[in-house]
């Protein structure tokens, strides 16, 4: 006999906005707790140093966050020059210091550089794995594991500010851009040395920063609730963003009542107005375009399921 699972059965994506001196996956389990819910995941780390945005995946969203971890990041980021540290950000040691003689017009250029597609290679203390294990695990015992480059697109980095050894600016980039190394590499530029002081995620995919809760937040409501004698659920859950909100940038292809059923049973269905084949589509039934899953346009333009909803296929 199967175990039961303990906590409640919700779905949905809740922004989180994460606290320093945290890692992501404890962040994780408070808001686990919080929602007393079965299941939950986040949608890409943050550092412990590092602020803002963490989507945290509930119930079936959980099955769809990996569009999450593919999408675009921005990041708000405070560098220190003239000092290297070994996870070249300030919870780790100083390991070079360096005279600092840069002006703004040699930063500007140095910074363009960045701008567009590039390799870079992994920091040591990234969570990346090798062998099972993360990479900051075995940098912590001081073993340095060969990494491969890897291809990332930074959108746009733009200089807010240069004052005295500070440099503050903002980034819009790929998925598995490492902050981190970009700040070591600018430092190396520069010829100074440098190190991330500040580190701050405002916005993934198109989620608006608008919508982002903290956990003192939650924790309030979830207080409130008790107090009132009420089931948390009805102050917590008006805060979720629905489930296909973490594949909102997929096109729609809309079936009706009869191909959802088919969809949900594993079989291709037609669509009407259907992308190129290939093409990942979020479905959606009928005029209410109750959302049941993602497909794909295979060779006889038809939509094909890859994922769909567990509780639909109850419902069909």
């Amino acid at each position: 006999m199967a175990r039961r699972r303990k906590g409640r059965p919700i779905d949905g994506v809740i922004l989180l906005d994460k606290p320093t001196g945290i890692t992501s996956n404890d962040t994780l389990q408070k808001v686990k707790r919080i929602f007393f819910a079965q299941k939950a995941g986040h949608t890409g780390a943050l550092d412990p140093l590092a602020t803002g945005m963490l989507p945290i995946c509930f119930g079936e969203a959980t099955k769809f966050s990996q569009f999450l971890l593919d999408s675009d990041k921005r990041y708000r980021v405070i560098a220190k020059l003239g000092e290297r540290t070994n996870t070249s950000d300030s919870d780790g040691e100083v390991v070079e210091t360096r005279e600092v003689k840069v002006d703004r017009g040699q930063l500007e250029r140095c910074i363009a550089k960045f701008r567009g597609t590039t390799d870079q290679i992994p920091s040591m203390f990234s969570a990346l794995k090798y062998q099972g294990r993360p990479l900051y695990e075995y940098a912590r015992e001081g073993i340095e594991i060969p990494r491969e480059s890897r291809k990332i697109t930074v959108h746009s980095i733009e200089l807010l500010r240069f004052e005295g050894h500070e440099v503050e600016m903002e980034v819009h980039c790929s998925k598995g851009t490492y902050i981190r190394t970009i700040t070591d590499d600018l430092g190396e530029m520069l010829g100074c040395g440098a190190h991330v002081v500040y580190l701050r995620r405002t916005g993934v995919s198109n989620y608006p920063m608008e919508k982002v809760v903290t956990l003192e937040q939650l924790q309030a409501l979830l207080d409130l609730a008790k107090e009132q004698g009420i089931e948390p659920g009805e102050l917590l859950d008006p805060l979720l963003l629905p489930t296909d909100s973490a594949v909102q940038d997929l096109p729609e292809a809309n079936v009706t009542v009869e191909g959802g059923d088919a969809i949900l049973h594993g079989q291709p269905v037609k669509a009407s107005k259907v992308p190129e084949q290939g093409t990942l589509v979020r479905i959606t039934v009928g005029k209410q375009r109750d959302f049941i899953g993602i497909g794909e346009i295979d060779q006889n333009n038809m939509v094909a399921p890859k994922r769909v909803m567990a509780n639909k296929q109850d419902e069909a």
